[in-house]
C-alpha cells in the first residue's frame, strides 16, 4: 500500500497492511545532500528533493513542505534568520520590539509572490509531481495565538497575552490570523494534504483552561472558520492536549490529534472515541541516546497503547539532526513490525 492510502484507511478504520508511520526528517535533508543547512533551505528544489530520497530510503508515509518554522516571520518581515551547522534555523530578530510596530505590522495582500514563500510553493510543486496522489504532502501552519511569540519573543507575548493591554493584543492577534488565513488557503492550493495547526497556547499546560476556553478557543475558530477543518491535524508542540480534545473536537470539528509524548495515549484514544484520528508521538529527543532495545520497548509499547480498533497513526516530534541514523531505523523498523494489521480491527 502507499503512505496515502494507510493514511486514508486510518482516518476511515478501514482495512490496511499497516498502520501510518509518519516521521518529520527536516534538517536532516541537508546531511542527504552534502550541503550545508543555509545553502539547503535556499532552494524548493533542494528541500524537496532530500524529502523523496528520505522518505525512499526509510520507507515511512509521509513528505514534509516545511523548511523551518521561522519562516513565517520572514514572511512578515524578519530580516534576519540565524542558521545552525547542525540544527534548524532561528528567528534572528523581533520585528515588535515595542507596542508602536504592531500597528505597522502588514500582512502581505499575497503571500505567494514573496520570495521566501515561492521557494515553498516550489518544494510543493516537485513533491505533488514526483509523490502526489502516493503520500501525503504536509504543511505546517503556526496559530494566531503562537506566531506573535516569533514576531516579539515569548517573554514580551506571555505578558501581553496575559496583561494586556487587550486591545493591542487583539489588534496583533487579529494580524496573525489573517496571515494564517492567506497561508493556509495558499497551500491548500497548492496542493497540501496534510495541514498541520501547531498551537501549544492550544494546551492547559500552556494557559489555564478558564482562558482556553475564553481565547484560545475563539481564535482557532477565527484561523480555521474561512477554509473550514478539512485536512487539519491538531498540533500542540511537545505539550499536553488530552483534557482539551472533547472540546477542540465540539467546537472546531477537528478530525486529527498529533498527541504530545507526554500524553497518554490510550487515554487519547478513549476521549477521541472513533471520531477521528488518534496519532501517537514518540519522544524522539531519546534516539540521541536509547540503545536499539530501549527505542523497540517504546515503540511496542506506543502501538500497543494505540492499535487495537484502528485509527490510530506513528509519529515523531522534532528529530534531532544528531540523531544516528541507526537508531532511526531501528525506531522505523519496530514501528512497521508491530504496526503491522492482522485480521479484522
Amino acid at each position: 500500500m502507499t503512505g496515502m492510502e494507510r493514511l486514508n484507511a486510518a482516518i476511515k478504520g478501514t482495512p490496511a497492511d499497516r498502520i501510518p508511520v509518519f516521521c518529520n526528517l527536516l534538517d536532516q535533508g541537508a546531511k542527504e545532500l552534502g550541503l550545508s543547512i543555509e545553502e539547503y533551505y535556499s532552494r524548493g528544489e533542494y528541500v524537496a528533493e532530500a524529502q523523496l530520497k528520505m522518505r525512499e530510503k526509510y520507507g515511512y508515509d509521509n513528505l514534509w513542505s516545511l523548511f523551518y518554522v521561522g519562516k513565517e516571520a520572514e514572511l512578515l518581515g524578519c530580516g534576519k534568520i540565524i542558521f545552525a551547522k547542525d540544527g534548524p534555523p532561528n528567528v534572528g530578530e523581533m520585528i515588535i520590539k515595542k507596542y508602536d510596530d504592531i500597528a505597522k505590522l502588514q500582512v502581505p495582500d499575497d503571500i505567494t509572490s514573496h520570495p521566501a514563500f515561492a521557494e515553498e510553493l516550489e518544494c510543493l510543486r516537485i513533491l505533488k509531481a514526483e509523490a502526489g496522489g502516493r503520500y501525503p504532502i504536509c504543511a505546517y501552519l503556526t496559530a494566531s495565538m503562537t506566531l506573535p511569540a516569533m514576531l516579539m519573543g515569548m517573554e514580551k507575548w506571555l505578558q501581553m497575552l496575559m496583561m494586556g493591554p487587550s486591545e493591542l493584543r487583539d489588534e496583533l492577534l487579529a494580524k496573525c490570523s489573517d496571515f494564517f488565513q492567506k497561508q493556509i488557503a495558499a497551500y491548500r492550493a497548492a496542493g497540501a494534504d496534510v495541514l498541520v495547526y501547531s498551537n501549544p497556547f492550544g494546551s492547559t499546560d500552556f494557559i489555564p483552561r478558564k482562558f482556553f476556553n475564553e481565547l484560545s478557543l475563539p481564535w482557532m475558530e477565527r484561523d480555521l472558520g474561512p477554509g473550514g477543518t478539512a485536512g487539519i491535524v491538531y498540533y500542540c508542540g511537545s505539550s499536553r492536549f488530552n483534557d482539551v480534545i472533547e472540546a477542540v473536537i465540539n467546537r472546531l470539528g477537528i478530525g486529527a490529534f498529533y498527541l504530545s509524548p507526554m500524553d497518554d495515549i490510550a487515554e487519547g484514544k478513549r476521549l477521541i472515541a472513533g471520531r477521528g484520528l488518534t496519532c501517537g508521538v514518540i519522544n524522539d529527543i531519546m534516539l540521541l541516546e536509547w540503545s536499539k532495545d530501549e527505542i523497540r520497548t517504546e515503540v511496542k509499547r506506543m502501538i500497543d497503547a494505540g492499535k487495537t480498533g484502528g485509527k490510530f497513526l506513528f509519529g515523531t516530534l522534532v528529530m534531532p539532526y544528531a540523531i544516528p541514523e541507526a537508531n532511526i531505523r531501528a525506531m522505523l523498523e519496530a514501528a512497521y513490525e508491530y504496526g503491522r494489521i492482522e485480521g479484522p480491527q
